[in-house]
């Protein structure tokens, strides 16, 4: 008997009006889809492409342990080229990504991870002294400013100096630019990129883009003429890996993947900060929980002692569970027919295996829409249940750094400060570029606390 190709059943609403629900109501998007079809919904892309969205464990694990002759992920992602480059390991498949993959992943583990501990908490309290206290303040600009500041002392090593300040000014605009409604809206509508000089926005986007262009290299040019063995910056480290051939990665790869930890590993990490002030000052008694478990340690703890504590570990992954930074991990395009829980999926088919929808299952995760870090302690979640960083061999190679700065950065500032809303509505997620993000205009207000984690004083 021959097999028939089958999909999901799906909503027959008019692609133009589910893209602008999908661009300005991400959240309710996905809400009421899942409401509406269950775990596995089908939508019409462009051109009549099959769009299927998963997020049953099991059809998750199918996809993330599928193999590569079965399932492209780097050709999904194509629409990123124009900034991080053909060589970013976002866009490739097959063995270019496992041997960019190889090199790039030892300078996010292990010791020389954890040297880099000080650095952040240092940054942190740099930002909180430029805080006043009793003025609101947009929160979303200051966890921008603490993880830029992060990327470029410990990717890039730079401490101070003009190519310094050239590289913040440039990315804190660039990203603005980017996730601005015109240019988000560009990556579902491609009328939109044109470029039309410096005064329309994709055209300035694109001048600045070559701007950092121009400052990377010089910062790769600097290091190779130094050749320091004793640098520990992740540059440098990128700089001495080798593939198994023995060959380094060329100029161009490194541009590449400086330019997406730059995107990936500064954007994520600032949201994923805002929502966990938000979350600590919408529920006291988390907040609560915190302090107690933070007052506990020695003020001048080490680095690694505060990113084992629990509690703050659990409520990182619970502001991560209820809006992951990424709706969706990136998506897979079917190479060769595939089935995945009963349904035969034909070649150019687009997989959607969607974070948010299974993040908020309720078998998964009983009352999903309420914060609840305990369910953290109770259990632990399978990778194909919980999965913030993406899946398979597509997960973030940055995961275990970024937690690790989330949890710094959080205890440093809950340590030192009580930020609260100066609005107290609920707030939900609003689309920001690819991602998900608190709106841009939050605005908080800071309290010093009289016990500080470190001994270090806060001027306010």
């Amino acid at each position: 008997m021959e097999l028939t190709n089958n999909l999901p059943k799906g909503p027959n609403t008019p692609r133009s009006l589910r893209l602008m629900k999908f661009i300005f109501q991400p959240i309710k998007y996905l809400d009421d889809y899942a409401k509406a079809y269950g775990d596995t919904f089908t939508i019409q892309g462009s051109q009549g492409t099959p769009i299927v969205y998963f997020s049953k464990p099991q059809d998750l694990q199918t996809i993330f342990t599928a193999d590569s002759s079965q399932l492209d992920a780097g050709r999904g992602n194509s629409g990123l080229e124009f900034l991080m480059g053909e060589n970013s390991l976002l866009l490739l498949d097959g063995d270019r990504h496992q041997r960019q993959r190889q090199m790039l992943t030892p300078p996010f583990h292990g010791e020389r991870m954890r040297a880099y501990g000080q650095i952040i908490s240092e940054i942190a309290e740099q930002v909180m002294n430029q805080w006043t206290v009793g003025k609101p303040f947009n929160i979303r600009a200051s966890m921008q400013e603490i993880t830029l500041r992060v990327i470029l002392r410990v990717v890039f090593g730079l401490d101070e100096g003009s190519r310094l300040e050239q590289l913040r000014s440039l990315i804190g605009s660039t990203l603005d630019l980017m996730t601005s409604r015109f240019n988000s809206s560009a990556f579902f509508f491609e009328f939109l990129k044109q470029d039309l000089g410096d005064w329309s926005p994709w055209g300035r986007m694109l001048r600045q883009i070559k701007q950092i262009d121009e400052l990377i290299y010089a910062q790769i040019a600097e290091r190779r003429a130094e050749a320091n063995p004793n640098r520990q910056d992740i540059l440098s480290l990128m700089m001495s890996a080798r593939d198994e051939a023995g060959q380094p990665m060329t100029d161009v790869e490194l541009r590449d993947e400086l330019m997406t930890l730059l995107v990936a590993g500064h954007e994520t990490t600032a949201s994923a900060l805002t929502w966990a002030l938000y979350w600590v000052d919408q529920l006291p008694q988390v907040r609560e929980k915190l302090l107690a478990e933070l007052d506990s340690i020695d003020a001048d703890s080490d680095p690694s002692v505060i990113t084992k504590l629990p509690y703050l570990t659990a409520v990182c992954s619970e502001t991560l569970r209820i809006y992951p930074i990424a709706a969706n991990t990136f998506v897979r395009v079917v190479r060769s027919p595939i089935e995945i829980s009963g349904y035969k999926l034909p070649p150019g088919t687009v997989i959607v295996p969607s974070i948010y929808l299974a993040h908020h299952r309720e078998e998964t995760f009983p009352q999903p829409k309420q914060f609840k870090p305990e369910r953290f302690l109770e259990r632990q979640f399978s990778p194909y249940e919980y999965l913030p960083f993406g899946g398979g061999n597509r997960r973030c190679i940055g995961m275990a750094f970024a937690m690790y700065e989330m949890k710094l950065v959080l205890a440093t500032i809950v340590s030192h400060f009580q930020v609260s809303l100066v609005n107290k509505r609920p707030v939900i997620p609003v689309r920001r570029g690819l991602t998900l993000a608190a709106p841009e205009g939050m605005k908080m207000v800071a309290t010093p606390r009289l016990k500080k984690l470190v001994n270090t004083p806060v001027s306010v």
